[in-house]
Formats: structure tokens, C-alpha cells, sequence
């Protein structure tokens, strides 16, 4: 997932506490790349995501599937 707004190392770990948080959520936040690869085990909800990553003060561009990510 592309999300905008993150400048430096502190962001990328905020986003990244952010989605580990969420239950079945694993996540790797790059600042530099404006990216997280998340791998999601069980149901998926991309609101809650996207709510955890607005709530931390960033923005969501844009999601992107990939096989077996997801959960699917």
C-alpha cells in the first residue's frame, strides 16, 4: 500500500506500530519508498487499516493485491 505524508524514520515507525497493532496484521513500513508490504493472516478490513494509518496522521494512496496477500 502506497501512503503519503511519512519523512522520516519516526513516521515510518508510527505507521508501522499502527498496523502491528491490528489483529492478524503484519506490516513493513519504508518512508523512503512511501510503502508498507502487509501480510494478513485471517479476515482482512481494509477500513480498520486505512482508519489505523489516517488515525497516526498519514494518508492512504492507494492498496494493491497481491496473491495470497491479504488473506485471499
Amino acid at each position: 500500500m502506497k501512503i503519503k505524508g511519512m519523512s522520516c524514520e519516526h513516521c515510518q515507525n508510527r505507521v508501522e506500530k499502527a498496523l502491528n497493532a491490528l489483529p492478524g496484521i503484519s506490516a513493513e513500513v519504508s518512508f523512503k519508498k512511501e510503502q508498507a508490504l502487509v501480510s494478513v493472516t485471517g479476515e482482512w478490513n481494509e477500513e480498520a487499516v486505512t482508519k489505523a494509518i489516517t488515525d497516526a496522521g498519514y494518508e492512504v494512496v492507494s492498496i494493491s493485491d497481491k496473491k495470497g496477500l491479504f488473506g485471499r
